[in-house]
């Protein structure tokens, strides 16, 4: 009988998230830091709209690109806060999440054989997605020294004369890491010298810490050859409702929207009205979240602090990166023991990639209260490795 497996889909390895996830779910009295989603309920105001939708039969497919309405406002959203101007007739198309957005556009733009650079330790969908595009991965693997931060040395390092696109994957899954303005500002220098595209992820720039999120897109030039990806899921608690967003130059966008076309046909209609409502009337919720997730984020640096693990302090998302490496287990091992021993799941650092290896994502979108929990039982577990060395 004829193989009915790909080859290429064979290889590429499941995500090492679920893996952790699917256990602790069985595991009684666990609990789980390893999932990047907010314990926040979508706001009430949000919901409304969804189900003011359904009830008014608004449950029809939207055009292709998504509702006229929405699309206008992402681009009032972008001018806002970026000072971007796009069309929302030509430049945007909304997506099944930000994953999907991801997905399309690299298959828009890649051709057999040509290299797409992805810093490590990063999203796990960017590698898989570029191998199912066509494209051959090139990792750059970034360093504790640097914040996580991309420089543009290793940026103009991992360029050849086959690469097309920088995934920039920032503020950042799974360190927390950001790019401020002045970091950008260097790295499109070398995109604009080297003729290459940005696809950049910036589903978490609404939780940042430190500042304002900074889009490459903003930056002279880098407009007419950056793909802005971004969503609802993170800023607005709203995972389920999968909704995303890619802007970008037009005929980049309808390359993408003739795939999204086949593919999918058009994202949740009831999310979309849902989704106008929160970039409309949402600014709130998303400031309360992020001072909440701010407040959890300096619990942990202190508690990490405490009991001597030594963590940089991240600016972005809802991640911190700790370093385990003077316990001598790989990250698997310590996720693992870490798990059995006192019913804590974290995620190992490689899940995101090779270069994670020798650290954990914890996440901290979940409640205060609980993170109190994990910390004792983290420290508890420290120092009984800490004992037997």
């Amino acid at each position: 009988m004829t193989k009915p497996l790909s080859d290429i889909v064979q290889d590429i390895k499941p995500s090492g998230i679920r893996k952790f996830f699917d256990i602790v779910s069985e595991m009684r009295d666990a609990i789980s830091l390893g999932v990047g989603e907010p314990d926040f309920d979508t706001p009430w105001h949000i919901r409304d709209e969804g189900i003011y939708a359904l009830e008014k039969g608004k449950t029809f497919y939207t055009s292709n690109a998504g509702l006229k309405e929405l699309r206008e406002e992402i681009c009032n959203y972008q001018k806002k806060h970026q000072g971007i101007e796009y069309n929302p007739l030509s430049e945007v198309i909304v997506t099944v999440g930000g994953s999907e957005a991801i997905d399309i556009g690299l298959r828009a733009m890649i051709n057999p054989g040509d290299e797409v650079i992805i810093p490590q330790p990063s999203y796990v969908s960017y590698e898989p997605c570029a191998i199912l595009a066509g494209a051959k991965p090139v990792i750059i693997d970034l360093k504790a020294e640097n914040e996580f931060r991309l420089t543009a040395e290793e940026l103009q390092n991992a360029i050849t004369d086959k690469t097309k696109v920088l995934i920039l994957p920032f503020p950042n899954n799974p360190t927390g890491a950001i790019m401020e303005r002045e970091d950008l500002e260097k790295i499109a220098k070398v995109i604009i010298e080297n003729d290459i595209y940005v696809m950049s992820d910036e589903i978490y720039g609404a939780l940042t810490y430190k500042g304002e999120h900074t889009s490459i897109a903003s930056l002279a030039g880098m407009k007419e050859r950056t793909i802005l990806i971004d969503g609802f899921s993170k800023a607005y608690a709203m995972t389920g409702w999968r909704l995303g967003y890619a802007c970008g130059p037009s005929e980049i966008i309808k390359q993408m929207t003739k795939i999204h076309q086949f593919a999918i046909m058009c994202a949740p209609t009831t999310s979309q009205y849902a989704a106008v409502e929160a970039l409309k009337n949402g600014e709130e919720d998303v400031k309360m979240m992020r001072q909440s997730y701010n407040q959890r984020r300096r619990f942990l640096i202190n508690a990490f602090k405490e009991m001597g693990l030594e963590c940089f302090e991240p600016f972005g998302a809802f991640y911190v990166f700790p370093c385990i490496k003077e316990f001598g287990m790989t990250s698997e091992e310590f996720a693992t023991r870490f798990l059995e021993e006192e019913k804590v799941a974290a995620v190992p650092g490689t899940a995101f990639g090779d270069s994670g290896e020798g650290y954990l994502r914890i996440s901290y979108a979940y409640s205060l209260e609980k993170l109190k929990i994990a910390m004792e039982r983290l420290k508890r577990f420290v120092d009984k490795l800490r004992a037997l060395q």
